[in-house]
C-alpha cells in the first residue's frame, strides 16, 4: 500500500504541500465533521512539515470553545455548523497556531443529526490569513446531499479544505 487515504485526496495535498512550500507559507486546520482527514492528508505527504504546523480535532463545541476560543453566543445562537462558529473556527486556528493561515471545516456528516435548515450533507468552511482585515471574510455553506453516505460527504468536505489551502495565484 502507498497510500493511506484515497489517491485524489493525496494528489491534492501534495499540491497544497508543493505550492505553500514555494512562498513559504504555514498552514493549521481546524476541524469538525472531518475528525482529522485534513490533517492526515498532509501528513500523508513526504516532508509536508515545510509547510504544515498542526491540526484542532475539535468535534465537540466544548473543544472549539477551549481550544479555538470559539464563543458559547456564537454556538447557542448560529449553532455549531454556521458560517460564524466556521470562521470562530479558523480565527482560533490561526491565533493559537502562529501560522499563515487557517482552514475550519464543520458539518452534519450524517446519517443522522440533520435538520430542516441543517441537512445531512451541510458542511461549513472559512479560511483566516495572516495580516487580512477581519471584515474580509472567506467562506462558504456546502450541501454535498442528505443522498451521499457519511464517507462521500466527508472525502468531499477534505478536498473541499484543501482547496482552501492553496495560495491565492497573487501570492
Amino acid at each position: 500500500m502507498n497510500n493511506l487515504l484515497p489517491q485524489e485526496m493525496v494528489d491534492l495535498a501534495q499540491k497544497v504541500v508543493d505550492e505553500n512550500r514555494k512562498v513559504k507559507r504555514r498552514v493549521a486546520v481546524a476541524e469538525s465533521c472531518t475528525g482529522g482527514l485534513v490533517a492526515a492528508a498532509l501528513t500523508e505527504i513526504a516532508g509536508s512539515s515545510d509547510v504544515f504546523e498542526c491540526g484542532f480535532n475539535t468535534y465537540s463545541n466544548e473543544a472549539k470553545q477551549s481550544m479555538l476560543d470559539v464563543s458559547d453566543d456564537l454556538l447557542e445562537t448560529f449553532g455549531a455548523v454556521s458560517i460564524a462558529v466556521a470562521w470562530g473556527m479558523a480565527q482560533g486556528a490561526l491565533e493559537r497556531s502562529g501560522c499563515d493561515v487557517a482552514v475550519a471545516i464543520t458539518g452534519v456528516a450524517g446519517p443522522g443529526g440533520g435538520t430542516e435548515k441543517k441537512p445531512v450533507g451541510t458542511v461549513v468552511f472559512a479560511k483566516a490569513e495572516k495580516g487580512k482585515s477581519l471584515e474580509d471574510v472567506v467562506a462558504d455553506r456546502r450541501n454535498f446531499g442528505e443522498d451521499q453516505t457519511r464517507a462521500d460527504i466527508r472525502l468531499q468536505a477534505v478536498l473541499v479544505a484543501l482547496e482552501l489551502l492553496l495560495p491565492d495565484k497573487s501570492e
